[in-house]
């Protein structure tokens, strides 16, 4: 058993969504930017929330890729906040997949993504907690 297969998730599940066959890459395995994009919505909604708002992705600041995504993966997001600065909200991100009948859990891949609070006019916004 992989050091993945024994440690839990990390943080608030956030999001969860099944790998399709539209998402592949040409290899047959999900893209990995797909995978990228369902960990960027499951951060922004988490720092949306933390931040009282409004808020855009400024930065991918890490990204790690354990193991691949496949066709009928449930993809879970589990997202946690790892620091609020006065106008930013960064989020460490884990994306963990569901395999088969059996349950399988496997952590997919793992990240660090900056978001800013922002107003009506796109401005960074104080956060507000």
């Amino acid at each position: 058993m992989t050091d993945s297969q024994q440690e839990e998730p990390r943080g608030e599940l956030v999001i969860r969504t099944l790998a399709m066959p539209a998402d592949t890459n040409p290899a047959g395995d999900i893209f990995g930017g797909w995978l990228l994009a369902q960990m960027d919505i499951a951060g922004g909604v988490l720092a949306r929330v933390k931040g009282s708002g409004r808020v855009a992705t400024i930065a991918v600041d890490s990204m790690v890729f354990h193991s691949p995504v496949f066709v009928g993966d449930v993809v879970c997001c589990y997202a946690e906040i790892k620091r609020i600065g006065r106008t930013s909200i960064t989020v460490h991100i884990q994306a963990w997949a569901l395999r088969d009948a059996a349950g399988e859990r496997v952590k997919v891949t793992e990240g660090v993504f900056t978001y800013v609070a922002i107003d009506e006019n796109r401005r960074p916004r104080p956060v507000s907690e």
